[in-house]
């Protein structure tokens, strides 16, 4: 699409359309239309224009927002290959009979509909603004199988397609075997051989012929339908296969009947689903469109910024979206608010249009729902219109200059501006006496001021910094300039003016040292004390920035390094707790065993004492009774057995007011001493003070009376001979309830228990839906349910585990 704006076109278009064209939005809309699948929603992306209201930005925004997530989760609904059938469904209403290819093209969009409405059909996150459009396809299974199955391509139908056209084409098939076997005689008979100019069978006019030599026409027999170039080849239909030839002929034209006949039928199908397949062909072009938006925010690499009606639009690490995104150096631009003008000042390739028209297009993107190249936290306010002069635009036909070409731009936009207005212009007053096109740029922006707009202008005018320097609400900004490798950075700052930096950037070219001295000698006192300035706050800004740099780098380092040791402890600490866990149940499996063992062999001796008939053996009793208290004894052995626990790796070196434990002892303390280059440390233990070695030596998070106390599970054996039924987590976290769970049903299950009950009271329900979403995927779960009725109701669980 050729957007190119021309000078006849000037003198009729608005600024406002002139502006899209110089800001570059219709490239933007190429590229938009080049993610669409359908003709219809290519058109749809090129003829896109920026809402005016809030309210459609929004809807805009939150339907791309939309697309961008559901491509997320489920990718893009498969679109291709589809095309308008409006033309041929309505012939067909009109009672056309439509071809082959037609009808193909309406099964294919028949298809899309079905496939496109049940792209949502296993959807398990919230609802979006654009499930509607997937719930209104209709789609038409039985009239697309209709039409697949008897049509195979645009030329062909199938013999499947009616009984009659499949006994026909057998019929056809039978005559036409019958017609070559009769030629193939002839062909290969020897009294015909010398007759033939060749043994071969073909066809002229539709009808079989062979080819005989032209001497033998009147021997030969039958009707010839067509001479060779030479005359010396005449293409005979012999006179016993004419009546073949003559059936062949009535079977092929019943044929052609009765694909009419079908296809008018089919025809009269699509007639009669016509609203439904074109309500379906543009839904179908609506979502393609809103894919688009989607597929091209993942190209671009977007966000959805904020839209304010009015208010501040603030533009994060924003990228002009034509750029390479690779190459491309972010800026931040902030207008209004505080600040309802910008003067953009530095040297030249520095930016600074580049600035203007990153500025210009994303709020026309932003306002016409698409996302932008910026970083979360970026906010966009709606204009009703975006006015820019930007760019040499003089014309030798029209005896312009630049800066007549500029001020008959700058005249139209005074016409158009108003409030909810944002004009952007390049080297404003430029192209005439410096003085006087200082004093007219400043004059311009006052007045677009005072008629309610944000401005935005480049310059290197030094009446246009003292201006943004003294006038409350007008705010400089520069294009950041290296003095050290003499080149632009690309990077905007605001709050400081820039310099042109004219002389650095000769002498960097080339220019003799002695002409830039001569010419510095030529500028005003007070020009260079500006300017002098001016290089002194650059540079400050420069090693003021350089130094936050890199102290914000070293905190973000120390954070991940923090959480990392932090993620390393928690590892080792779960690890600990589930070797102490699998040890505690090992030893009760042994113990049971024995228990069991024990009441075996007690059974055994009490059923023979029971066969001989004898009295109570008082010696068995009392062995038996010995047993049992050994097996007592060996309970509370294991009960109050304590596994060792082993110092964990320290995660870094010791200081002064760590707060550490003696893994061998328990005690805990605050390390008050740290000898250099020593092993051992000095521990402060309420009134004593210890020396231990840092091996022994396990860092703790949190001191006594800083630390949380933690709920402990109320119900966990206190032997390991008895398993409770049921586990209280009420006032734990997530994450700490659902390990202790955990453990618990590991614990149970070890024990052969089948139904347990978890008590996590009622509360906001947030602790039972991460403890029943855990149970969900925990293998070792049949099923649960909440508790009825005298159960607890809502405040526990009721888990059947698996046998």
């Amino acid at each position: 699409m050729n957007t190119t704006v021309t000078e006849e076109q000037n003198r009729d278009i608005t600024m406002k359309e002139k502006s899209l064209s110089t800001l570059e939005y219709f490239k933007v809309l190429e590229m938009l239309a080049a993610q669409a699948q359908t003709d219809k929603a290519k058109a749809r992306a090129m003829e896109l224009r920026p809402f005016n209201t809030l309210v459609e930005c929004e809807h805009a925004q939150q339907q791309t927002a939309d697309a961008v997530y559901l491509m997320g989760l489920y990718g893009s609904p498969g679109l291709s290959g589809i095309r308008d059938v409006s033309d041929p469904v309505k012939r067909a209403e009109m009672g056309g009979t439509l071809n082959m290819a037609e009808l193909l093209r309406v099964a294919s969009l028949l298809r899309a509909a079905r496939s496109t409405k049940h792209y949502l059909e296993n959807q398990k996150g919230e609802k979006t603004s654009i499930d509607g459009y997937f719930a209104s396809l209709n789609g038409n299974k039985y009239l697309e199988d209709k039409i697949t199955e008897a049509i195979i391509s645009e030329e062909e139908l199938s013999d499947n397609a009616s009984s009659q056209l499949y006994d026909i084409r057998r019929q056809i098939r039978v005559a036409s075997s019958k017609v070559r076997d009769t030629l193939n005689k002839i062909v290969s008979s020897s009294s015909y051989s010398k007759m033939l100019q060749d043994s071969i069978v073909t066809q002229r006019g539709g009808r079989f012929v062979v080819p005989v030599k032209a001497e033998y026409r009147g021997s030969f027999g039958g009707l010839v339908h067509d001479t060779s170039a030479s005359g010396a080849t005449l293409f005979i239909e012999p006179s016993a296969v004419v009546e073949l030839n003559n059936t062949l002929r009535v079977l092929q034209a019943k044929e052609r009947d009765e694909i009419d006949r079908i296809l008018a039928e089919m025809s009269s199908e699509v007639a009669a689903f016509g609203s439904s397949i074109r309500n379906d062909y543009e839904t179908l072009c609506i979502i393609d469109y809103i894919f688009a938006c989607g597929r091209l925010s993942y190209k671009l690499r977007a966000a959805r910024p904020q839209l304010v009606e009015k208010g501040q639009t603030k533009l994060v690490k924003a990228r002009h979206p034509l750029l390479d995104p690779d190459k491309a150096v972010p800026i931040s631009f902030t207008i209004g608010g505080a600040a309802d003008t910008v003067i953009i000042t530095g040297p030249n390739t520095g930016g600074k249009t580049v600035s203007l028209k990153t500025l210009g297009l994303l709020t026309l993107m932003a306002q016409s729902g698409l996302q932008i190249p910026v970083t979360d936290g970026s906010q966009v306010a709606i204009f009703d219109a975006v006015l820019a002069d930007i760019g040499d635009e003089q014309s030798i036909e029209q005896s312009l200059s630049t800066f007549s070409s500029h001020m008959s731009n700058i005249v139209k936009i005074l016409e158009e501006t108003g409030p909810g207005t944002m004009v952007l212009m390049d080297e404003l007053g430029a192209g005439t006496d410096p003085v006087e096109g200082a004093a007219l740029a400043i004059a311009i922006i006052e007045r677009l001021r005072s008629m309610g707009a944000r401005v935005a202008a480049t310059t290197h005018y030094a009446e246009l910094k003292m201006y943004a320097l003294e006038t409350k609400g007008v705010e400089n900004a520069s294009c950041e300039f290296d003095v050290v490798t003499l080149r632009p950075t690309y990077k905007l700052v605001f709050g400081v003016p820039g310099k042109s930096n004219a002389f650095a950037i000769s002498e960097r070219l080339g220019i003799d040292k002695r002409i830039i001295e001569a010419a510095e000698s030529k500028v005003d006192s007070q020009d260079k004390q500006f300017e002098a300035v001016i290089s002194k706050l650059e540079e400050k800004r420069q090693a003021l920035e350089s130094k936050l740099s890199e102290a914000e780098k070293e905190l973000r380092d120390a954070r991940i390094a923090n959480e990392q040791a932090q993620s390393h402890l928690r590892n080792l600490e779960r690890e600990r707790d589930k070797l102490i866990m699998d040890a505690k149940l090992k030893a009760g499996e042994i113990l049971g065993q024995a228990k069991r063992t024990a009441d075996q062999v007690v059974e055994e001796a009490k059923k023979i004492r029971q066969q001989a008939g004898e009295g109570i053996d008082a010696n068995l009793a009392a062995a038996r009774a010995a047993f049992r208290g050994e097996i007592s004894k060996a309970e509370k052995e294991v009960a109050a057995t304590k596994v060792e626990k082993k110092p964990m790796p320290l995660p870094r070196d010791l200081k002064v007011g760590d707060f550490v434990e003696i893994v061998k002892t328990g005690t805990k303390g605050t390390v008050v001493e740290v000898t250099k280059n020593s092993e051992t440390v000095t521990i402060q233990a309420g009134i004593l003070k210890l020396k231990a070695k840092k091996k022994e030596l396990q860092l703790l998070q949190e001191k006594p009376e800083e630390a949380i106390k933690r709920s402990k599970i109320s119900s966990m054996p206190a032997t390991l001979g008895s398993v409770s039924q049921s586990i209280d987590v009420r006032g734990m976290m997530a994450e700490e309830a659902i390990m202790e769970v955990d453990r618990y049903l590991d614990h149970v299950q070890r024990h052969h228990l089948e139904t347990v009950t978890i008590i996590h009271g009622k509360g906001t329900g947030a602790l039972r839906a991460a403890i029943q979403g855990q149970l969900k995927r925990d293998p070792r779960v049949k099923n649960f349910r909440a508790g009825v009725y005298g159960e607890g109701e809502m405040g526990v669980t009721v888990v059947t585990l698996k046998k």
